[in-house]
C-alpha cells in the first residue's frame, strides 16, 4: 500500500513475528542468553514471561533459528488442551503416531524416541508457547515427562513461554514439585522511550531500500507514550502512521500526524485500552473443577442452609462465578461488535466495487458528453444525405470546458480522499515514486 511511497521493500510494522526484525533491546539480549544458557547447559525447566506483545514469540522463533542440526524441536502453541492432549501434540510434532495408543503405550513410544534421539547425538527440545493456558494437571503431566532421563542428564529439555499469571500459576503449592526444577527463568519488561526510539527506526532502516525514513523523537516518545513501550502496540500505531501519511502524502512524519493517528485509534477502540504488564488472569482456569464449581454456583447458592458444608460454595466460588458470567457476557457483546461492524465493511466494499464500475463506465462516455455541452458535431459524423442541404458547421466556443474535476472544491476527508487515491478519481503527486 504505502511501500512505494516511502521506499520501503515490505511493510516493516507488521503483526506477524518476523526474526529478521527483532530489535536487541537490553532485555531482548538478556532474555536470548538465558535461553542459549538453559539449552547448553542442559538445564531443567526454562521458563520466560512476558506481557501482551512484548516480543515473546519472535524472540522464540529468533532462538529457534539460531540452532543447530542436533537440536531436535517440538513446539505445542495451543495449549487448551489436557493432558492426554498435551502429549499427543508433542508426539505429532516430533514425527510420532499415537493415534489409538494407550497412555502407558504413548509414553512407552515417546521415552524410547528421546533414548534413540539421545542415541544419535541429538538433544530433544520441548518448547510450549501460551504456557499460561494450561491447566494444574497438564502443568504435571509436563513435570512427569521431565522424568524421562539417563543416569547422568535428562532426556528432555522443557521451555515453557508465556504471559506474567504463568508465574502466578508457577507459585501454586500445588506446583511445588514443578516450580523446584525451574533452573533459568526471566521475564520481558517493556521498552523505555529510548528503546522505543531506536526500535521504530531500526525497523525501518531494514525494510528500506534507500536512504531510510525516520520518525522523529518527538514522534516515538508520543508513541512510547501511547504503547506503554510494548512491541506490538508500538507496531499498531507505527503502521497506521505510515498509511495515514500515504493517505496525506506526507513523506514526513510530525506529531501533528501521529496525534491524529492516535486519536484514530483510540476512537475506533483499536488500541483498546492501556495494556497491563502485570495482568494476573488466565484465559482458562487452573484446576478443571474450579470450571465447575463456577458454572454450579449461581445454582448453588440457592441451596438451603440445611446442606453439607462441603457441597455449598464458598464466597470465593460465588465472586469467581460473578467474574466469569460478567466476562461472558462482554465477550458476548464483543461478538455482536465485530459482526456488526463486518457487516459494515460488507456494504462498503459493495459500494466501492458499484462506484468503481460506474468510474471506469464513465471515461467512454465524457467525449460525447462534453462535445455536446460544448456544441461541437458528435464524431463520428452521420452520413450526409443527399436531399440534405450541407449543414453550418457550429462555432466551437473558445473558452474552455470548465470540468468538474478542475473545480475548486472543500477539502474532504481523510477516508473519502484515501479512497479516491485508490480508485483513481483524484491525482496522486508522483514527485517522489
Amino acid at each position: 500500500m504505502y511501500e512505494r511511497f516511502y521506499r520501503l521493500r515490505e511493510r516493516p510494522f507488521a503483526l506477524t513475528p518476523d526474526p529478521d526484525y527483532l530489535y536487541p533491546s537490553r532485555v531482548h539480549k538478556e532474555a536470548l542468553s538465558y535461553l542459549r544458557y538453559g539449552i547448553e547447559s542442559h538445564a531443567g525447566f526454562v521458563v520466560i514471561t512476558g506481557a501482551i506483545g512484548s516480543g515473546k514469540t519472535t524472540l522464540l522463533q529468533t532462538m529457534l533459528r539460531g540452532l543447530d542440526g542436533r537440536t531436535t524441536v517440538a513446539r505445542v502453541m495451543n495449549t487448551l488442551l489436557d493432558p492426554r492432549e498435551l502429549l499427543e501434540s508433542a508426539m505429532i510434532d516430533l514425527g510420532l503416531d499415537p493415534a489409538g495408543t494407550s497412555k502407558p503405550a504413548m509414553l512407552k513410544m515417546f521415552g524410547e524416541f528421546l533414548v534413540n534421539e539421545r542415541s544419535g547425538g541429538r538433544l530433544v527440545l520441548l518448547v510450549i508457547d501460551e504456557a499460561q493456558n494450561l491447566t494444574l494437571p497438564a502443568l504435571e503431566e509436563i513435570r512427569m515427562l521431565s522424568n524421562l532421563e539417563t543416569e547422568k542428564s535428562k532426556l528432555l529439555q522443557i521451555i515453557l513461554i508465556g504471559q506474567p499469571d504463568l508465574r502466578d500459576k508457577l507459585d501454586r503449592p500445588e506446583l511445588e514439585q514443578l516450580r523446584q526444577r525451574i533452573t533459568v527463568s526471566y521475564h520481558l519488561e517493556a521498552l523505555d522511550a529510548e528503546e522505543t526510539n531506536h526500535y521504530i527506526n531500526h525497523r525501518l532502516s531494514r525494510a528500506s531500500m534507500g536512504a531510510p525514513l525516520e520518525f522523529p523523537r518527538a514522534v516515538t516518545d508520543r508513541i512510547h507514550e501511547r504503547s506503554g513501550g510494548v512491541p506490538r502496540l508500538i507496531n499498531v500505531i507505527s503502521d497506521a502512521t505510515l498509511v495515514f501519511g500515504y493517505g496525506e502524502e506526507r513523506s514526513v512524519i510530525d506529531t501533528a500526524l501521529i496525534d491524529e493517528v492516535i486519536a484514530d485509534l483510540d476512537a475506533t477502540g483499536v488500541l483498546g485500552p492501556r495494556s497491563n504488564a502485570n495482568r494476573h488472569e488466565s484465559v482458562v482456569p487452573a484446576d478443571p473443577a474450579m470450571a465447575a464449581a463456577m458454572a454450579g454456583a449461581g445454582r448453588a447458592q440457592g441451596a438451603t442452609t440445611d446442606a453439607p458444608a462441603a457441597s455449598r460454595p464458598t464466597a470465593e466460588d460465588v465472586k469467581l462465578a460473578r467474574e466469569l458470567a460478567e466476562r461472558e457476557k462482554e465477550l458476548r457483546l464483543r461478538e455482536a461488535d465485530i459482526a456488526s461492524r463486518e457487516r459494515e465493511l460488507a456494504e462498503q466494499r459493495r459500494v466501492l466495487a458499484e462506484q468503481y464500475r460506474l468510474l471506469k463506465a464513465r471515461p467512454a462516455q465524457q467525449p460525447q458528453a462534453a462535445a455536446a455541452e460544448a456544441g461541437a458535431p458528435a464524431w463520428p459524423p452521420a452520413p450526409a444525405t443527399p436531399a440534405a442541404a450541407p449543414a453550418a458547421r457550429p462555432r466551437v466556443p473558445v473558452s474552455t470546458p470548465a470540468f468538474t474535476m478542475y473545480q475548486s472544491k472543500r477539502r474532504s476527508g481523510f477516508w473519502r480522499r484515501f479512497k479516491n487515491t485508490l480508485l483513481g478519481t483524484e491525482p496522486v503527486l508522483e514527485d517522489s515514486l
